[in-house]
């Protein structure tokens, strides 16, 4: 009897040892898959510009009492294209190294050195990514995370959604002293993109 009751205890011992295994092996795998789930918005926000080559986007610019709307690609890293819904139908390019500013009705254009202007920045997310690290707390207003930094007399705020993480847009001041302040909508990531020439400096033609 006795040996029996001892058979009994010790398969009862290996059997809530297997059970307790199982759960804690059941427990870490549901840690494992959603992990992300514990991610900060710092982290999110980082994890979603690593993964970002390119995206196109409208776009609505507003200087003081002036709205101007259009569409935009952006290329990492520092190449952007946008096109005005204007009757100027004016253009915006930046080649990586050169910001030009274009008025294809009158066929006349302005280039500036893209390290003149805050664009030499936002549109460089390795730096935008280091530029978070940095922080403590990402400040949050209206349901956006707001990065707040300066350089060469910049201060530049730059604006991400707080559940998908993308870019929303940035405020500056343009080359004019003038606040700038830019909204990103309807963002299609990672495109396909063919015309590279789009980020080319215009001909002079």
């Amino acid at each position: 009897m006795e040996l029996l009751e001892k058979q009994t205890m010790l398969e009862k011992e290996k059997f809530y040892k297997l059970n307790f295994l199982k759960t804690i092996s059941i427990i870490l795998i549901i840690i494992l898959l959603n992990s992300n789930s514990f991610s900060s918005p710092k982290e999110e926000i980082i994890i979603n510009l690593n993964k970002t080559s390119n995206f196109s986007f409208d776009f609505i610019q507003k200087i003081k009492d002036k709205i101007e709307i259009g569409s935009c690609q952006i290329k990492y890293p520092r190449l952007i294209h946008c096109l005005y819904n204007d009757k100027k139908k004016k253009e915006i390019i930046s080649t990586g190294k050169s910001l030009v500013i274009r008025n294809n009705r009158d066929n006349k254009f302005y280039i500036y050195p893209l390290k003149s202007t805050p664009l030499y920045y936002i549109l460089d997310k390795n730096y935008l990514i280091e530029q978070i690290r940095s922080l403590k707390n990402l400040k949050i207003r209206d349901n956006i995370f707001e990065l707040n930094f300066t350089q060469k007399n910049f201060l530049i705020v730059v604006y991400f959604d707080n559940k998908s993480f993308d870019l929303k847009g940035w405020k500056t001041t343009d080359i004019y002293q003038n606040e700038v302040k830019f909204e990103v909508k309807n963002i299609k990531k990672n495109l396909i993109i063919n015309d590279t020439k789009k980020f080319a400096l215009p001909s002079l033609d």
